[in-house]
């Protein structure tokens, strides 16, 4: 098919290549599916050949996505270092496994760099990765790890995705908004015009507007439709793959069929004998040749021809193919996976599914490595008892780790009750130690306690060992969280003991987490030190769980306790830590305390950014994600925005059922404000109330203060109760101007401007500066309102032009920001405002500013969901 309306974009690309002689470049090549990103990737490889090192990888649709799938495809094709280390990465090699897990996938990630930045040359490397949308977690991580080394590099990496296929919360969206914008250039495919179609139309002797019509302009569907010899328009891309297919002769038919249920390229191995109908498969255009492979030119007529077939004819060739892999040596377990499930081979499935994920597992795929358990599950039935709480208890461990803690806790619920019934004691133990840990991540801090006691009580039946240990360390912990700290460091002290006499290094490190926490929480200085080296011989030894642990727990202690150098020091370690090893559940508890620290520090649009990051995606029970929901309640509380109450609420609701004054306290504080902010002092006095009798159980100072200030100020405080932390009992106590010093020196702008709210005239005037350039129209319209009735001068708002806006964009820049969603570019915006680009460039810049976005496109997607535009 001609490049029609694609010349612009295959010029980038050429331009882009040109522009690595000083440094690596990324070209982005996004639209819907059929768009012609494949037909412009092959296009520029065919214009290049000869003066480009070409290495292309694939993503492919698998069940469940292989790991590093991509990579597999460019060590074929670069031999040498990087293909060893491939098959050594997964003990295909003769000389066995080097090595697996992250340090391997590491080594792999440098070999392929090598490559990229070897000896400068004449001929430079073009990487193209496609359909990334497809990737997995630890193919993701390959295209972060290269983005961030390419200015190093002489190379163009070209990657291809279906921006109709990712969501708002598809991890792709958080790698492509990481790369150096320096470096990229986005080239997105919009569907041809009515004039190209027609123009291709007119050329193949068809209706220009019956194709248009039906097409939409989408490239791969007008390509197939003006190839098909038959009469009329097909209503359906199945229709026209079915009809195409109708011509050819029956053993072609058969090759279509069978690639159909492979979703990727077929290896000669998998067609056998069928030479001939392969050969008349290329030559009247149903498949393609790729590479040594074949396949369908588009994943769309793949479907198509596949979900023609009936299920037992579509269920007998996906047996087939799982035979002659099977057959073959280094058989990839994923791709295994997919075609015993979709044979309905239970047997297989039962073979092949632990093993992907496992290896899922050790990449850090989590999420990969739980769905593989799960259509393990799936056909476990049968299994013995024993055989089926193994596979729900690792189910459960992943599924932990990548962030589903309910679902986690169900299949420990599930292996528990089959452990019991068998009387397996130890087995049973452990168990409970992982229902209490689940638990409590589920908000169920109850249920935990209870699990955590029994599980102690069932173990010490048997000699002392390793899991009586862990069961001491997780008492230990949940003491720790609920900021009993002596309770934290007795049972510590115990697991540790214990975990030493049997040689237990894991355990020992867990204890090691909770300990060096509960001292964190007593201001004792070398808990830091204590996680700092916790974390760096738990992620030296691969122990995940526990370095992400003691990174989390450093830096949200550090936000509670008001150390917020601290906190901001750890927190963009452990979000790397966390982001690497796909620990979804920290991550997002991590995001929602990192802005509470960018709340209190007056940052409130990346403040805003983090609480929507961590709250997208599905919903995690719990008290993990109290701080992102008070973070976003209450800035729409202060902005006078909607859906302040819903978050508020729905925070104080988790946060009591936990009972854990970490998570009580910072809900029933916002929510008291909001109560406050909207003029009822009742119920602000007893929502404040509420929480403070929970955090007088710890006596946590942060906690105290911040709710009898909150119970201060809704008239049901008259002086600040013993251990208070400093600037609190200073306002309660009347001096405010000092106590809005003490937070000025802690770098908290908004805090500071509540303390001098309380003052004179003067200081009035100061705090309404403040609330005004936060945008804060709800705490400066009391403030007005209270000096009008003290008979004080009220001063000025702000600007109409930024007023209307609560991010404090002008009417200018929210004029760039309609243009930039309707998909403008710079030079096209700075055309329709007659201004010049330089002039455009500038605007754009504080737009992403002020939404505390990286990238046009979040920007769009910021100012869609705040209702901007």
């Amino acid at each position: 098919m001609d490049l029609l309306e694609r010349g612009d974009a295959l010029a980038d690309l050429h331009r882009l290549r040109e522009e690595t002689s000083g440094g690596g470049r990324i070209a982005i090549v996004c639209g819907e599916a059929g768009a012609g990103k494949s037909t412009l990737a092959h296009a520029f490889a065919a214009a290049t050949a000869g003066r480009a090192r070409l290495l292309w990888g694939s993503c492919d649709p698998l069940l469940t996505p292989r790991a590093l799938g991509p990579l597999h495809d460019i060590a074929r094709q670069a031999g040498g270092e990087l293909r060893d280390r491939m098959a050594r990465l997964h003990g295909d090699s003769p000389d066995g496994p080097a090595g697996t897990g992250l340090p391997a996938r590491g080594a792999a990630f440098e070999a392929l760099l090598e490559i990229l930045t070897g000896p400068r040359q004449r001929i430079r490397p073009v990487v193209v990765v496609e359909d990334l949308h497809w990737a997995d977690e630890a193919t993701l991580d390959l295209v972060a790890f290269l983005g961030r080394r390419l200015p190093r590099c002489r190379a163009l990496l070209l990657l291809t995705y279906r921006d109709d296929e990712i969501g708002p919360d598809h991890p792709l969206r958080t790698v492509l908004a990481g790369l150096p914008r320096s470096a990229v250039r986005r080239l997105e495919l919009p569907p041809l015009s009515a004039a190209a179609v027609a123009e291709l139309a007119r050329r193949a002797g068809r209706s220009a507007t019956s194709v248009y019509e039906v097409t939409g302009g989408n490239p791969l569907l007008v390509a197939e439709l003006l190839a098909t010899s038959a009469e009329g328009v097909p209503p359906t891309v199945r229709d026209l793959v079915l009809s195409r297919l109708s011509g050819i002769s029956p053993a072609a038919r058969a090759v279509a069929e069978l690639v159909s249920v492979v979703p990727s390229a077929v290896e000669p191995a998998v067609l056998g004998t069928r030479a001939a109908g392969v050969d008349e498969c290329l030559a009247r255009g149903v498949l393609a040749a790729l590479g040594d492979r074949v396949g369908f030119r588009h994943e769309l007529l793949r479907r198509a021809v596949e979900e023609s077939l009936s299920p037992v004819r579509r269920a007998a060739l996906h047996a087939e193919v799982l035979a002659t892999l099977g057959g073959r040596p280094g058989a990839d377990p994923a791709r295994m996976v997919h075609h015993a499930h979709h044979a309905g081979d239970p047997v297989a499935v039962l073979r092949w599914a632990p093993v992907a994920a496992r290896r899922a597992a050790e990449l850090g795929a989590y999420r990969q490595a739980t769905a593989h358990y799960a259509t393990a599950l799936e056909c476990a039935t049968a299994l013995p008892d024993a055989d089926r709480a193994g596979l729900l208890e690792a189910y459960s461990v992943v599924a932990y780790l990548g962030g589903r803690a309910p679902d986690a806790l169900s299949a420990r619920r599930q292996a528990l009750v089959l452990r019991e019934a068998r009387g397996d004691t130890a087995e049973i133990g452990v168990g409970l130690r992982w229902v209490s840990r689940l638990a409590w991540w589920t908000g169920r801090t109850a249920e935990a306690r209870q699990a955590g006691v029994r599980a102690v009580e069932v173990l010490r039946t048997l000699p002392p060992g390793r899991e009586l240990a862990m069961a001491y360390s997780n008492l230990s912990q949940l003491h720790m969280l609920a900021d009993e700290a002596g309770a934290a460091v007795e049972w510590g002290e115990r697991a540790l003991g214990l975990a030493r006499r049997c040689g237990d290094r894991e355990t020992a490190l867990h204890a090691r987490v909770n300990i060096g926490s509960a001292r964190l929480q007593r201001g004792e200085p070398q808990g830091v030190a204590e996680l700092t080296r916790v974390y760096q011989e738990a992620s030296a030894a691969g122990l995940d769980d526990h370095a992400g642990r003691a990174l989390v727990n450093l830096a949200c202690v550090s936000v509670d306790w008001a150390d917020y150098d601290a906190a901001e020091r750890a927190m963009a370690d452990v979000l790397t830590f966390t982001a690497a090893r796909d620990l979804d559940g920290y991550g997002r508890h991590v995001l929602g305390n990192r802005a509470r620290l960018r709340l209190v520090r007056g940052d409130w649009a990346a403040a805003l950014a983090d609480a929507d990051e961590a709250l997208a995606g599905h919903d995690q029970p719990g008290g993990s994600l109290i701080g992102a929901l008070t973070t976003r309640g209450i800035i729409a509380a202060r902005r006078g925005q909607a859906g302040a109450y819903a978050d508020l609420a729905l925070a104080a609701e988790r946060g009591h059922a936990t009972d854990e004054s970490q998570f009580v306290a910072p809900a029933s504080a916002a929510l008291s404000e909001w109560f406050w902010l909207v003029g009822d002092p009742d119920r602000a006095a007893a929502e404040a109330k509420r929480g403070l009798e929970v955090a007088q159980r710890t006596g946590q100072p942060w906690f105290l203060g911040e709710l009898a200030f909150r119970l201060w100020r809704a008239g049901g405080l008259g002086a600040a109760p013993a251990g208070v932390a400093e600037p609190y009992r200073l306002l309660i106590d009347g001096d405010w101007r000092q106590a809005a010093e003490e937070w000025r020196a802690r770098g908290c702008p908004y805090l500071a401007a509540e303390a001098l709210s309380c003052g004179d005239a003067d200081a009035a005037g100061e705090a309404l500066a403040v609330f005004d350039a936060f945008g804060a129209v709800v705490p400066a319209r009391r403030l007005r309102a209270d000096l009008r009735r003290r008979g004080l001068r009220v001063p000025r708002g702000p600007r109409p032009s930024t007023a209307a806006d609560p991010t404090g964009l002008t009417t200018r820049q929210l004029e760039v920001l309609r243009l930039l969603t309707d998909g403008l570019s710079n030079a096209q915006i700075a055309e329709r405002l007659t201004v010049s680009a330089k002039t455009v460039d500038h605007h754009v810049s504080a737009v992403l500013g002020k939404l505390g976005v990286a990238s046009r496109g979040r920007a769009v997607a910021a100012a869609r969901d705040r209702g901007l535009v």
